[in-house]
């Protein structure tokens, strides 16, 4: 089904009436995403998000073991602090010289004792000095109870190195508690068996069950990580669009939201803005009305928070239509029919599709860009949320 939207309406937010200029990279070089850090002063994306890497490395192997086997690998190396590392944190010169593996593995070990400083257990702030021994021993954990499934999945991009997905609406990124199958993992791991010993069978970020969209995915250790150092660094970019309750003059009073996220002190599966939160900005890069009170948003990101843009659009007033959690009865405003009403009651999930996905190519080192359309119910509540705007607009 292909929708066409009310002709001369797309408000861009580039114009010079614009609040607050945003920066080039979010435009493009955007991206942080995850729910946990991969350095402690860096924000992924989750919001779709960068995974935390808890898993073991490549052992070097060229037998590609079975999905499931177990395989234990015992990690025992030792470095000697340079006159160059002289003055570092303990917890960089580790990130460092153990580059195998992310900075929330090395931070842990050095908590946990697994990563010794001259044979004691130290704080990660500590400075290190020539000479100093930097010993880890540890047996990474398993992820080969993750077992295969023969899920179809839709793969809009790949080459040796890199996979990306678009993850249909309902569908679990990677097992949890109470989703131990039906996984994006899980599917993952009957088609790409060799991916059994990556973390999370080489995701790089995920997104909600009832998101839909793009997902970038490591088909190496090497290219793994350096996908995951690009989200620290902003040089990968997503860019989503959603259905809102909100009219465009409003929303464009809000092309920049700048308000910190944390999680709500008694509904714990829930985010909120709140002064102690992390720093969370959201951009919003085009605004198309619908009618006079529904938009179709154009939304980049400049960091990645735990349903960022979900907790944002609700905390301005202007929720996603179909979101349960963050937008309750505000999504319905007046003036809607009654087939509209009911399209917007009846829809199952947040309105919110991650469409465009921008990288740097791990290996080539070219830029890659990959879109995706809406899926097929967003076009169809767009549709009826613009039946007759055409004519109501044209007058």
């Amino acid at each position: 089904m292909t929708t066409h939207l009310p002709p001369n309406q797309s408000l861009d937010t580039d114009s010079s009436a614009q609040e607050s200029p945003m920066p080039n990279n979010v435009l493009k070089n955007d991206e942080p995403d995850n729910q946990e850090m991969i350095d402690e002063n860096t924000d992924a994306l989750d919001n779709d998000d960068l995974l935390e890497e808890d898993s073991d490395i490549d052992d070097g192997d060229d037998e590609v073991p079975v999905a499931g086997q177990a395989i234990p690998v015992v990690v025992d190396m030792t470095h000697i602090v340079t006159e160059d590392q002289s003055g570092l944190r303990i917890d960089k010169v580790a990130s460092q010289v153990f580059s195998d593996f992310s900075r929330v593995q090395v931070q842990g070990w050095i908590t946990d004792g697994s990563l010794l400083y001259n044979g004691s257990v130290q704080r990660p702030k500590v400075r290190v000095k020539a000479d100093d021994v930097l010993h880890l021993s540890t047996t990474l954990q398993q992820h080969s109870e993750d077992q295969p499934e023969d899920i179809d999945i839709d793969v809009v991009y790949e080459d040796d190195d890199v996979l990306v997905i678009n993850k249909p609406v309902g569908m679990v990124v990677h097992p949890g508690a109470g989703n131990q199958t039906g996984t994006l993992v899980n599917a993952l791991l009957y088609h790409y068996p060799q991916q059994h010993h990556l973390p999370r069978a080489g995701l790089v970020h995920r997104i909600d069950k009832d998101t839909s969209g793009l997902l970038l995915i490591g088909k190496t250790k090497p290219a793994q990580m350096a996908l995951m150092e690009q989200l620290k660094d902003k040089s990968v970019y997503r860019h989503y669009q959603c259905v809102v309750a909100g009219d465009a003059a409003s929303l464009l009073r809000h092309r920049r939201i700048d308000a910190p996220i944390g999680r709500h002190r008694t509904q714990r599966t829930k985010m909120t803005v709140m002064t102690a939160g992390r720093e969370a900005v959201t951009h919003l890069l085009n605004v198309t009305p619908l009618n006079e009170n529904y938009c179709l948003l154009d939304v980049g990101l400049e960091t990645g928070r735990t349903h960022q843009i979900r907790v944002h659009l609700s905390h301005i007033t202007y929720p996603l239509v179909g979101d349960r959690v963050y937008g309750g009865r505000r999504q319905l405003r007046s003036g809607l029919s009654e087939a509209q009403r009911q399209a917007i009651s009846n829809f199952p999930r947040q309105a919110l599709h991650a469409y465009t996905l921008g990288f740097v190519h791990p290996t080539t080192g070219e830029d890659v860009e990959v879109t995706t359309p809406l899926p097929e119910d967003m076009q169809q509540l767009i549709a009826v949320l613009s039946n007759g705007y055409d004519d109501e607009y044209d007058k």
